[in-house]
């Protein structure tokens, strides 16, 4: 299968592959902040083996070659405000610069606009495909261990940083705009086949906000027992062999997508 990278007119980098003929679906995918880190580190974590489909690895703003700083612990060094100048501008921007950047890859890939989409995220990852999913839509997506909620990971924080984070009113409209718990009738109202994969050893934040959306019936629920927030070695900016949890969450991903596509 052809496999191509670079960088968009509009700045986003990019891994993807293409499949086996040109109407095949395609899936969008974005990286974690933890392991795997970058759109290739990404690919090879989570390469959705088996599955003929048009798979574009985006990078997410303000990290990789987009970064400002070195690392994001650089970034609060440096008294950068997580939320207003980080979290909040990252999902925004990834959510608005998706249409674009798509249909500039599908051109290099010389695949047809239109056909099946899927949306595949991993943490802060998860978080932009469940934006994209809300506000475009898509026939169906995969969260991994999907950061739903970001006020509840801010505070958890508190003991790594010198003080606890100090919300502002700036601050609460970005969360109230990232909290996809509270927002989970705009992520099902399109019908898309939703699947959330959960490790059960994944922190508090990201753990119970999948279990309130559990709760409230929304989507397919796996949890994948051992499994904790990262699903690749660190650093994870680079191709890795794929760990044992990513080999289990890529064949749940993919299995997941190969059914929805057949429909």
């Amino acid at each position: 299968m052809q496999s191509i990278e670079g960088t968009t007119s509009g700045g986003v980098p990019f891994v993807a592959r293409a499949a086996s003929h040109d109407d095949a679906p395609v899936v969008a995918a974005w990286h974690l902040m933890d392991p795997p880190n970058s759109p290739a580190a990404m690919a090879a974590a989570i390469p959705l083996d088996g599955l003929d489909a048009h798979v574009v690895y985006f990078g997410l703003p303000l990290t990789g070659g987009r970064a400002e700083h070195d690392d994001f612990e650089a970034f609060v060094a440096a008294g950068g405000d997580m939320v207003t100048e980080f979290f909040g501008p990252m999902h925004v921007q990834a959510i608005e610069e998706f249409p674009a950047a798509l249909a500039e890859v599908r051109e290099r890939l010389g695949t047809p606009s239109g056909g099946k989409l899927g949306l595949l995220g991993g943490s802060a990852g998860a978080g932009v495909a469940a934006g994209v999913l809300a506000v475009h839509g898509a026939d169906a997506a995969v969260l991994m261990n999907p950061m739903l909620r970001l006020r509840p990971m801010i505070d958890a924080m508190a003991d790594f940083l010198p003080e606890p984070y100090a919300w502002s009113q700036a601050a609460d409209a970005i969360a109230d705009r990232m909290d996809f718990v509270a927002r989970s009738f705009e992520v099902a109202t399109g019908g898309a086949e939703l699947l959330i994969i959960e490790g059960g050893a994944d922190e508090p934040p990201f753990l119970d906000a999948v279990r309130e959306l559990e709760a409230l019936g929304i989507g397919t629920i796996r949890y994948v027992e051992g499994v904790e927030h990262p699903l690749a070695e660190w650093p994870g900016d680079q191709p890795a062999p794929q760990t044992d949890a990513a080999k289990r969450y890529d064949a749940l991903a993919a299995d997941w997508f190969r059914a929805a596509f057949a429909n």
